[in-house]
């Protein structure tokens, strides 16, 4: 079976630590080009304060970018999520929403720069807004690509 989009947004929201955290993949666009994902901060997803864990907007972010790149490229290259910042700006309450994107011409110049095998760190940024659409946080997420030994291997000799 194929995974497809919308596939995969079901299996991410269903998954036991989105599922328990009040995280709900919205979509995955049909080109990997563009994912929604939100938060709903209620009473088993907040903190002691009444709003959103930081640990919670930091899981609501972590893998999307990886698999939006992972999913462009193919199966030749191994990426991963390697490291994440959020700058917290105001507290978040309610439902919150991450969008992420990664147009097809940024996939291609990292696919270009993984050529052979070169090690690429691409830094990723978004926000995670409230219904209101103000800024919650601002996110930076680096995902590390590299072309797989095996089509390096096949391709050099």
């Amino acid at each position: 079976m194929r995974i497809t989009p919308r596939r995969l947004a079901i299996g991410m929201s269903l998954w036991a630590p989105n599922l328990f955290s009040g995280i709900r993949v919205k979509r995955f666009s049909d080109d990997w080009t563009h994912a929604t994902v939100e938060l709903h901060v209620n009473v088993l997803t907040r903190n002691y304060v009444k709003t959103a864990f930081g640990g919670s907007l930091s899981a609501m972010t972590d893998p999307y970018f990886f698999m939006l790149v992972m999913h462009q490229l193919g199966r030749d290259y191994v990426v991963w999520d390697t490291r994440g910042q959020i700058e917290m700006l105001k507290p978040g309450r309610g439902v919150l929403t991450a969008r992420f994107h990664v147009p097809s011409e940024q996939a291609e110049a990292i696919r270009d720069r993984a050529k052979g095998g070169a090690k690429v760190l691409e830094w990723f940024e978004t926000q995670i807004t409230d219904a209101a659409g103000d800024v919650v946080a601002r996110v930076r997420r680096e995902v590390y690509v590299r072309e797989k030994r095996r089509v390096t291997d096949a391709t050099a000799g």
